[in-house]
């Protein structure tokens, strides 16, 4: 892990900024996975954004 990340609690403010994190960490980590997990982490990567991005819709 780089930096320091909080890993629960906090603002939902910051699941968008956490998302980024996951997907940061992950990116070329599973080139060399089998096919079938790498299409999960694709898939998973954009899911976990999407989901942050509903959570925390309309805040300030």
């Amino acid at each position: 892990m780089k930096g320091k990340r909080r890993t629960s609690g906090g603002d939902s403010r910051d699941l968008p900024a956490l998302a980024v994190n996951i997907r940061a960490d992950a990116e070329g980590r599973y080139d060399g996975a089998e096919p079938g997990w790498r299409a999960g982490v694709e898939w998973t990567l954009p899911w976990i954004e999407d989901t942050a991005g509903q959570l925390t819709a309309g805040r300030p």
